[in-house]
């Protein structure tokens, strides 16, 4: 059930009424079970790997909690005797003990999802030697792919971690925790939640608010106007191109990759704006996940404005935990030693940028182009670390005012660049053929492509070209006015009411005249 037909509509105002009309202390049952309608429509069986995610999660929890509240009553009831050895021993006892439920909450998630995306991946790369050494080959598994199953997997597993490290208690009701995992609005493209954000908000039941109700409506007409104006109009150009690589070269392929940043920006910003404003309608607030991305000056800053909820997961679960670890500091004082105490400082945090993006890398993906995608931004991101101290003294020596307006621009554009170069391997059909398409983009490049109606015959017309530029600025200008502070819906909610509901109303007549309804298609990160 997309977001973007009038079947999630009716299915949502189902849901709202329900909601509202419910006494307040069992609104959350009722997320509950139309979260798992929500799920149950798309594939039962898919359901099934929800089911098991939260049962593992709720099982390991209790475990966790037990052990904790087990330890401290112990040590408070024999605080007058035990030894200081004692002591020291029955801690290392228990963290020995929260470190394997831990170790099999992640285990048990991880691999299900690891089995489910990446047996095939696996078993495709071990197919490739023993094709060359003449060995029997394995037959791909048929997986049925759960939707959305990184997303609940990630926010699953942050639970278990949170739980782990004391920030609060297992939840004692498995139903509300499934609710935790399960609720429908950011169940299929995140953004990745924690619990003690969501928690308070999904289990206590919020009062009907006119305001929330507006201003969910107002992100949910902006999320659709950016799917189905914008990104599907994008997608055909994307999808004719690299799918047919073969056929284009140099301007093209130049074209096509603007396209799929239009395309993935539109789209996957769009449908947070439609989960965001969906869960505000219940008025559940939930983790902003884009923060005008393009207006970056660095790759590392992209990606704290790129998918921001992915963004702090990584960081949060494996960036300080590793950096901070002692084989790291052991592997600072050995480059401090060998380079100096600036590198010495750095090469951890390098190192530790490199393994979260082979993370990211495998996380968008099974394939050898998702790991290169990963490692891509990884290797930029450590190497701009390192020459740090070159890159000031350069500005220095080239008298550049790095406070200026147009070194700021210069860098922006240069991030927007080494992002569309990053693009072609998280779009390209293959590591190889985004490798081509990168060498070709280059040697065959010909303004002529402009005039000589190459463009005209990638699925668009002239008219659709013109609506993905005004549609471009229009989102352009929005998000300029979003970096300098301003808040786009309390200024609309602040004006007069007929001219707040023309705005309404001329929003619902630009996405119903300019829809691009040549097939229905899906969001991008759904399939993640």
């Amino acid at each position: 059930m997309l977001f973007t037909t009038l079947y999630f509509f009716a299915f949502l105002a189902a849901c709202l009424i329900g909601y509202y009309v419910i006494p307040k202390k069992y609104r959350w049952i009722w997320l509950l079970i139309v979260s798992y309608g929500y799920y149950f429509i798309s594939s039962v069986k898919c359901s099934l790997f929800l089911v098991y995610a939260t049962a593992v999660i709720y099982i390991c929890g209790i475990l966790l909690d037990k052990v904790i509240k087990g330890s401290d009553e112990y040590l408070e009831a024999n605080k007058e005797t035990i030894t200081k050895e004692e002591k020291k021993v029955y801690k290392e006892k228990i963290k020995r003990k929260k470190r394997l439920i831990l170790a099999a909450a992640c285990i048990l998630n991880f691999g299900m999802l690891a089995v489910v995306k990446y047996t095939n991946f696996a078993i495709e790369n071990i197919n490739a030697v023993l094709s060359r050494t003449g060995g029997s080959l394995i037959e791909p598994v048929n997986w049925v792919l759960p939707l959305g199953i990184s997303f609940f997997t990630f926010q699953s597993v942050s639970y278990i971690i949170d739980v782990y490290q004391g920030k609060y208690e297992a939840e004692k009701n498995p139903f509300k925790l499934g609710l935790f995992v399960s609720f429908f609005p950011q169940l299929l493209q995140g953004p990745i939640g924690r619990f003690n954000h969501l928690a308070p908000q999904l289990f206590e039941g919020n009062r009907l608010d006119i305001k929330n109700l507006q201003f969910g409506l107002q992100r949910i007409l902006w999320g659709i106007a950016k799917k189905i104006i914008i990104a599907d109009r994008a997608a055909v150009v994307v999808n004719e191109v690299f799918n047919n690589y073969d056929n284009y070269c140099g301007l093209i392929y130049i074209v096509a990759v603007l396209m799929y940043s239009v395309q993935l920006y539109m789209d996957f910003s769009g449908g947070m704006d439609i989960v965001i404003g969906t869960a505000q309608m219940f008025g559940v607030n939930m983790s902003e996940n884009f923060r005008q991305p393009y207006f970056s000056k660095s790759i590392s800053e992209f990606w704290r404005r790129w998918h921001i909820t992915l963004g702090t997961w990584m960081k949060d679960y494996i960036f300080y935990p590793l950096s901070l670890s002692k084989a790291m500091n052991r592997f600072g004082k050995w480059g401090k030693k060998h380079f100096g105490s600036f590198v010495g400082k750095t090469l951890p945090i390098c190192f530790a940028n490199l393994v979260i993006f082979f993370v990211v890398g495998i996380w968008h993906g099974a394939s050898w182009k998702y790991i290169a995608y990963g490692l891509y931004n990884g290797f930029i991101i450590a190497i701009s670390a390192l020459l740090k101290p070159v890159y000031e003294k350069g500005l220095k020596v080239c008298h550049i005012n790095a406070e200026s307006r147009g070194w700021h621009i210069f860098q922006i554009i240069r991030t927007f660049i080494l992002v569309n170069i990053g693009w072609y391997f998280d779009m390209g059909v293959s590591l190889t053929a985004a490798l081509i398409m990168m060498k070709y983009s280059l040697v065959s490049f010909r303004f002529i492509q402009f005039t000589d109606g190459s463009l005209f015959n990638l699925g668009l017309e002239l008219q659709d070209y013109i609506v993905i530029l005004a549609g471009c600025a229009v989102v352009f200008v929005i998000s300029l006015l979003k970096e300098k502070g301003i808040n786009i819906r309390e200024s609309v909610a602040k004006l007069a009411l007929p001219v707040r509901w023309f705005i309404y109303y001329a929003l619902v007549l630009i996405i119903i005249i300019f829809g691009y309804t040549l097939g229905v298609q899906s969001f991008i990160y759904a399939n993640f």
